[in-house]
């Protein structure tokens, strides 16, 4: 691939849309999102909420802990916090700058105001609809398909943003253009100063929280366990690591993380063991940079044929992607990365996603270690072939295939999911 190339471009920009800090789990960070929105054009702090969400939404919210909440979780606590103290043009950071007063306050606010939630109507698996009331005044605002995408915001009726629900990916660069062949050729001819920024944000932040995580005690603290007793063995540190990275973001831990996806849980399962990897084995930040291009659009592509929320867990494509930035790393190029990524596939696809919580750790040390065993897999001469179970010859295939099961043929797992959950 050559810097005129048009899916040069393509690849660059789809790093720095997919790419951005968050705080907190995304989906409650998107209804605080939502709630700061509508409590600056209603131009009151609401006096009532009425919430309406798609069911992946009450799943992914339902049990995380939201940050600068005191330790709340769920959707009234993520939407009482960005209408008390959310700064909408901060986007996915929109209460990273809360004060202990306005902790204080929001729990009051969360106390003394009506909010109702209810399951919202619609094709949407991400949809918030927020409608914000003071006296005779109302706001309106809705969020469809990914965390930011603002489809309509109206007060009093009147329409002051509204365009059309097209596609998932609606108002973000064509994915169509990924393939791990294309990601390979992009990650050896890229110029690094077109997405040093992106990466290094991605190595600060989310070594960072995963240094909280093993420093803390957060949740089922999973990354320490991992650890125990392993402290010198670097697949076990890669697991751990990234494990201890969502324990943290699970359970309240303040600081912000580089998602990739839509998910922060994503961005730490396709950058940390790939980080540590680097570090222990005295690789150059050139290399670590290149591996990350791997790792973060392999991660991307598989997401890409699943979509946003699933009832397939995305740490597994995300420990996919892994797998492919540490084969990137060992001198691998488009046959040992290809090999990996159907061995980790073949693995892991059956691991569901039951919403963000504590034993989402749990899952990423599983999805690493899976792409850990598909690397080691194509270095000992083994791999799984077309016809195993969902494996079909060639990697895309594979790829379309897991895309196909985990977005039409888990539909009703989600469902049934979601009910179970609801209980």
């Amino acid at each position: 691939m050559e810097k005129h190339d048009p899916c040069y471009s393509k690849y660059v920009q789809i790093l720095k849309e997919e790419l951005r800090p968050a705080m907190g789990c995304t989906e409650p960070i998107a209804i605080a999102y939502a709630a700061a929105k509508a409590r600056a054009v209603l131009g009151a702090l609401p006096e009532r909420l009425l919430i309406e969400v798609s069911g992946n939404i009450i799943k992914n919210v339902k049990s995380v802990v939201v940050p600068h909440t005191g330790g709340l979780r769920g959707i009234p606590a993520a939407a009482a916090v960005g209408a008390v103290a959310g700064n909408p043009e901060a986007e996915l950071e929109v209460i990273s700058h809360v004060t202990q007063e306005e902790i204080t306050r929001t729990a009051a606010y969360l106390k003394d105001t009506p909010i109702q939630v209810r399951c919202a109507d619609t094709p949407h698996i991400f949809d918030i609809q927020i409608t914000a009331y003071h006296g005779e005044d109302n706001a309106f605002v809705r969020i469809v398909d990914y965390h930011t995408n603002l489809v309509c915001v109206k007060r009093n009726g009147e329409a002051l943003l509204e365009k059309a629900c097209m596609t998932q990916e609606d108002g973000l660069t064509d994915r169509s253009c990924l393939s791990v062949e294309g990601i390979v050729a992009f990650a050896e001819c890229v110029d690094l100063e077109d997405v040093r920024e992106v990466l290094e944000r991605q190595i600060s932040y989310n070594m960072a929280i995963a240094q909280e995580g093993l420093r803390g005690n957060y949740g089922a603290n999973i990354g320490k366990t991992v650890l125990l007793y392993r402290e010198n063995d670097i697949n076990y540190k890669m697991r751990a690591w990234a494990a201890a990275a969502s324990d943290a973001r699970m359970n309240g831990c303040e600081l912000p993380v580089v998602i990739n996806s839509g998910s922060g849980n994503q961005g730490i399962t396709a950058s940390v063991p790939v980080i540590v990897y680097a570090r222990e084995t005295g690789k150059s930040q050139e290399e670590l940079l290149r591996a990350l291009c791997v790792s973060n659009l392999v991660t991307t592509h598989l997401k890409t044929g699943i979509g946003r929320l699933s009832a397939y867990c995305g740490a597994v494509s995300a420990g996919c992607g892994a797998g492919a930035g540490l084969a990137w790393l060992k001198g691998g190029r488009f046959e040992m990365i290809a090999h990996t990524v159907v061995n980790a596939v073949a693995v892991t696809s059956g691991i569901i996603c039951d919403g963000a919580k504590a034993s989402c750790a749990a899952k990423i040390a599983a999805a690493v270690d899976a792409g850990l065993l598909g690397l080691a897999m194509y270095e000992t001469g083994n791999q799984f072939f077309g016809g195993d179970g969902i494996v079909k010859k060639g990697v895309e295939n594979t790829i379309a295939t897991v895309g196909k099961l985990a977005r039409l043929g888990m539909e009703q797992t989600d469902r049934e999911i979601i009910s179970l959950m609801m209980e």
